[in-house]
């Protein structure tokens, strides 16, 4: 069994004061014989001195100590807080940090070292959030500077501490995902507790839904995200044999694809590009990427030597004109692309006025109007971009494998 400690507020003790000090705790510590420890934590805070005094203690302790923020760890107690091997808030507990304080009086000289020795002490205290958190310095300072209060999720999330105590009973499948997810960031445990809890069920039957239920939902929801980003990033290069698709540049190991959506893969053959590079592609991945070399076929060895030299060689003018080849078919696809764009326009002109007028949706509604206004909204695409940098992402990402 842990050895408890607990450094809970009283109306006189605060950290550094009674059985709240590091003289208190380092007796405790004493006590425990290095046997895990686990203390608990519900103060205002204190003493920053003390307080990091307890932290060496802690950090310095032979057995496995858990720090447990019950209720507060405020102040010079956050920083006891994190002297512990593993950390734990309570869903219900908060976490605050902000700038060491301290009772000033004197001269402009005195107030002015008390100033150097608090930025000093903020240095110290910052070290140890960074420590914990892997935060750069001037994030933890920032949040000192703002006095910031954090919940349970929101210090999970900044690294603050390790898991969150939920005291809710564990469900059948529940134990099983919590064994995987109870380490992760809190934004990850909010998206899988979307993925499982539905409107129509009580969170209870939801989480009790079969595993092959669940991991089909998941996957449906990771394959349209994969989706969406393999068209952004799909890039088209012509070959003697039609156009492939991939992303990225096409070096060995590249993934090759027969259409544009990327889901079927290219069939297993030798390509040609317009540049006259060769790949060799096998199992929808490309094998080797090398200039293309055509052995002499059978027909060409019939051909007297005396009318080879001197000339290009027969594998020579085969690399020609299969570069030829994948450069006709890119000039294709571009004419393709301008008839249909020529056909487009043409039909376009031809509309009568009635048909534009039908075209135009009105977004405007007039003051007072109680019409409703479920006809002009129209369904987005999934993972449409709305912010003006996720439009620019997307452009650029277009323009580019252009």
């Amino acid at each position: 069994m842990p050895y408890p400690i607990y450094l809970y507020d009283t109306d006189q003790d605060a950290i550094g004061s009674g059985s709240l000090s590091s003289a208190s705790i380092r007796q405790q510590l004493e006590a425990a014989g290095g046997q895990d420890v686990e203390l608990h934590i519900s103060s205002a805070g204190g003493s920053a001195f003390d307080a990091i005094a307890i932290y060496d203690l802690l950090k310095k302790y032979t057995g496995h100590v858990t720090t447990y923020i019950d209720a507060l760890a405020a102040s010079a107690a956050s920083i006891v807080a994190m002297g512990g091997h593993t950390i734990v808030m309570s869903k219900y507990a908060l976490l605050m940090i902000h700038k060491p304080l301290v009772d000033s009086g004197g001269n402009a000289d005195e107030l002015l070292k008390d100033i150097q020795m608090l930025n000093t002490v903020q240095s110290r205290l910052a070290q140890i959030y960074i420590d914990k958190t892997g935060l750069d310095e001037v994030t933890i300072h920032s949040l000192i500077n703002a006095v910031t209060w954090m919940t349970a999720d929101q210090a999970l999330a900044l690294g603050f501490i390790d898991q969150i105590e939920d005291y809710q009973a564990t469900v059948t499948n529940s134990a099983q995902l919590k064994k995987c997810t109870s380490t992760a960031p809190a934004v990850y445990q909010r998206c899988i507790n979307k993925i499982l809890i539905s409107p129509h069920n009580s969170p209870q039957q939801a989480m009790n839904m079969h595993n092959t239920d669940l991991i089909q939902k998941t996957t449906t929801v990771l394959d349209k995200m994969m989706n969406f980003f393999k068209k952004v990033m799909n890039k088209q290069t012509m070959t003697d044999k039609g156009p492939i698709h991939h992303t990225g540049d096409l070096d060995a190991g590249t993934e090759v694809y027969q259409d544009e959506d990327m889901t079927e893969p290219a069939v297993d053959d030798v390509y040609t590009t317009a540049d006259g590079q060769q790949l060799t592609t096998q199992a929808g991945k490309v094998q080797t990427v090398a200039p293309a070399k055509l052995a002499a076929e059978d027909d060409d060895e019939d051909m007297p030597e005396s009318k080879l030299k001197g000339k290009v060689k027969s594998h020579e003018v085969k690399n020609s004109i299969a570069a030829l080849r994948a450069k006709i078919h890119a000039q294709n696809a571009l004419l393709n692309e301008a008839r249909t764009a020529l056909e487009t326009a043409n039909a376009h002109l031809k509309q009568t006025r009635h048909e534009i007028k039908n075209e135009i949706k009105s977004t405007f509604t007039p003051e007072g109007s109680k019409r409703s206004n479920k006809a002009k909204a129209e369904a987005q695409p999934f993972f449409a971009p709305q912010s003006d940098l996720a439009k620019n992402a997307v452009k650029h990402a277009v323009h580019g494998k252009k």
